[in-house]
């Protein structure tokens, strides 16, 4: 029990490593979640800070949720609380104790923890993700149309439906916290139409 429980608060811990911060204080000497789309994650990096920053910042956070589950399952007695460790990992990605409990929202951790426990669906969901990011440019209306394709991968390659539940739960989590802000929906939609006319200019 007591490992068990460890492995939870070592998920925590790690999850709250806030890269995203510490790699834009150090580069550019800014606030990360106040510039920007003010989201302490990968993408904000790479637009404000620079695209390797942005790289670095998804590698660590990736990396954060992959260790998580690493560890809790040399540490765990029992699967579920492999999983809870992984949970936890995803709100200390949110919510650090590191820097006031603000933080991002969570989608490369998530990427992390899945590369662990249903790699193949994890790479296959990745890959899928890129077609409707590519013509929206935001990661929370890709995941919405992707996000319900990978619980069903998850069934059908690992057959777990603890596993397929599980990815249901945290998915609802993180698209939670990328909801857009009310101010941000008109600019998300002029940002699609300019995607539009742009590509109906090239095919033209």
């Amino acid at each position: 029990m007591l490992l068990d429980f460890s492995a939870v608060v070592i998920g925590y811990l790690l999850g709250s490593i806030p890269a995203a911060y510490v790699i834009a204080r150090l580069q550019k000497g800014i606030d990360i979640r106040d510039v920007g789309s003010r989201n302490m994650g990968a993408a904000n990096v790479f637009r404000e800070v620079s695209p390797l920053a942005g790289i670095a910042v998804w590698a660590i956070d990736v990396a954060k949720g992959s260790a998580t589950i690493l560890i809790a399952q040399a540490l765990c007695t029992s699967e579920p609380w492999v999983l809870i460790a992984g949970f936890a990992a995803m709100l200390g990605h949110n919510f650090p104790v590191y820097i006031g409990f603000r933080g991002g929202r969570g989608a490369a951790t998530t990427m992390g923890i899945f590369l662990v426990l249903a790699p193949v669906a994890m790479a296959i969901t990745f890959a899928l993700l890129a077609i409707p990011y590519y013509f929206l440019r935001r990661i929370f209306i890709a995941m919405c149309i992707v996000g319900p394709v990978f619980p069903i991968l998850i069934w059908q390659l690992e057959h777990s439906v603890v596993l397929a539940a599980y990815s249901l739960v945290l998915l609802f989590f993180m698209a939670i916290r990328n909801l857009p802000r009310p101010q941000e929906i008109p600019q998300l939609l002029a940002k699609v139409k300019e995607k539009y006319r742009s590509d109906r200019y090239l095919e033209d």
